[in-house]
C-alpha cells in the first residue's frame, strides 16, 4: 500500500495521527550531541545495546538479544521468569520544591496531590485547558516541599516552568542529576534486598525509600513499567556514581540470573500499561484510554483542566460522549508479534 490511508476520521483532530510512516531507515542514526546521552549510555553498549531510539530527548536503549538470538522473545522470558535491569535515564527528573510545592503540583496534576504523603508515590496525569493528556509521570513526593516528575515522552519542564509565570508560586523548577534504572521480574525483590537491605521487604507498593548502593545516594520505589514485581533506583548525582551503581547492580544480580535488557513493552501491554505518545497524545482525554479514575469527583482545589473534565463526565453520563475514538485491547491471530513494527498495521 502506498500513500496515506483514507479510512480513518481525523477530522476531531488539529494534529492526525501519523498512520503512515516511511519503514526501514538503511541509514546510519547520527549520535550527536543535540540528543543527549545518558551516564548509563556506554554501560548500556557494555551490555550489548545494538538498537536504540530518542524519547525524552535522550538515547534510549532498546534492543539487547539480537534476533538471531531470540531477542525481544528471549528479553521477555528474562523479565518473566527471572530479574532484568533497565536504563531508563529518558525518565527525566523534574523537581518541584518550596514553600508552595504542594500547592502548585496539585494545581497542575488531577489527582489531589495533598492526600500524598511524604516518601510515597503515585502514577498521575497533567493536562491541558482542553483536557489532553500532556504526560503521565510518576511523581514522588520526597517531602513536604519537594516532588519529582518522574517524565514521560514530552518537555514537561517547560510547561510547568511556563504555568507558574502566571501563578508566581514560591517554588524553583528544574530538572535535576538524578537517573533512574529499573529492576523488574519475579526475582527483584530478592535481588533489591541484596543491594539495600532487610528494608527493602517492608516498602509498601509506590512506597520510597532512601539507601545506598555501593557508596551511592539512592531513592527507590516500588513501582515499574512491567507489571511484574519491580523497583526503580533513582541515583543521586548520576553524572559521577553511574558506573558504581549499574556495576554493583550487575554483580550482586549474578546470583539471580540478571540479564539487562530493554524496557518490556511486549508485558507492559500485556499488563494494560500506557506509553504516552503511543496510546495516547495531547488530544487524547483520560476518558478515552482507560484513566478516568484519574479524574477526581471531588477534590478540594482547582486544577487545570477540570471545567473540560468535568462536562465530558457529564456528557459521557448522559450518553452524549464528546469524542468518537476510544481504546480498545484486542486479542490478533496469525503469527506472534515478536519486535517492533518499522510502520503502522493498517487494520
Amino acid at each position: 500500500m502506498s500513500g496515506q490511508p483514507r479510512s480513518v476520521d481525523q477530522s476531531d483532530r488539529t494534529v492526525p495521527l501519523n498512520l503512515r510512516q516511511s519503514g526501514r531507515t538503511p541509514t546510519e542514526l547520527l549520535i550527536s550531541t543535540r540528543v543527549r546521552k545518558s551516564p548509563y549510555w556506554h554501560l548500556s553498549h557494555a551490555a550489548g545495546c545494538w538498537r536504540a531510539t530518542v524519547y525524552n530527548r535522550v538515547y534510549h536503549p532498546r534492543g539487547y538479544v539480537r534476533p538471531e538470538d531470540g531477542g525481544a522473545a528471549a528479553e521477555h522470558e528474562a523479565l518473566t521468569k527471572h530479574v532484568t535491569l533497565w536504563n531508563v535515564a529518558v525518565e527525566r527528573q523534574v523537581r518541584v520544591a518550596g514553600p508552595d510545592a504542594e500547592r502548585f503540583v496539585d494545581y497542575v496534576v488531577t489527582r489531589d496531590a495533598t492526600r500524598i504523603e511524604p516518601m510515597r508515590a503515585r502514577y498521575v496525569i497533567l493536562c491541558n485547558e482542553k483536557g489532553g493528556i500532556l504526560n503521565d509521570p510518576v511523581l514522588l513526593r520526597l517531602s513536604r516541599d519537594e516532588f519529582w516528575f518522574s517524565l514521560a515522552d514530552s518537555d514537561l519542564l517547560y510547561w510547568l516552568q511556563g504555568v507558574n509565570v502566571g501563578l508566581r508560586r514560591d517554588v524553583a523548577i528544574d530538572e535535576i542529576d538524578v537517573c533512574p534504572v529499573q529492576i523488574q521480574g519475579p526475582k527483584s525483590l530478592a535481588l533489591m534486598v541484596d543491594l539495600v537491605g532487610e528494608a527493602m521487604r517492608d516498602i509498601p507498593y509506590y512506597g520510597l525509600l532512601e539507601a545506598e548502593i555501593a557508596g551511592c545516594p539512592v531513592v527507590v520505589s516500588q513501582t515499574g513499567f512491567s507489571g511484574e514485581k519491580g523497583y526503580e533506583i533513582y541515583l543521586r548525582d548520576a553524572t559521577l556514581h553511574a558506573e558504581a551503581l549499574w556495576r554493583a547492580v550487575i554483580e550482586a544480580g549474578r546470583a539471580h540470573r540478571l540479564q539487562v535488557i530493554a524496557p518490556g513493552h511486549q508485558r507492559r501491554i500485556q499488563a494494560g500499561i500506557l506509553s504516552w505518545g503511543q496510546d495516547m497524545d495531547h488530544e487524547t482525554t483520560p476518558f478515552q484510554c482507560n484513566l478516568a479514575y484519574q479524574v477526581p469527583r471531588k477534590k478540594t482545589g482547582d486544577y487545570i483542566g477540570r471545567a473540560a473534565l468535568e462536562r465530558m463526565r457529564a456528557e459521557i453520563e448522559a450518553g452524549r460522549p464528546p469524542f468518537r475514538m476510544t481504546m480498545v485491547g484486542m486479542t490478533l491471530g496469525g503469527k506472534p508479534i515478536d519486535d517492533y513494527a518499522p510502520d503502522f498495521w493498517l487494520v
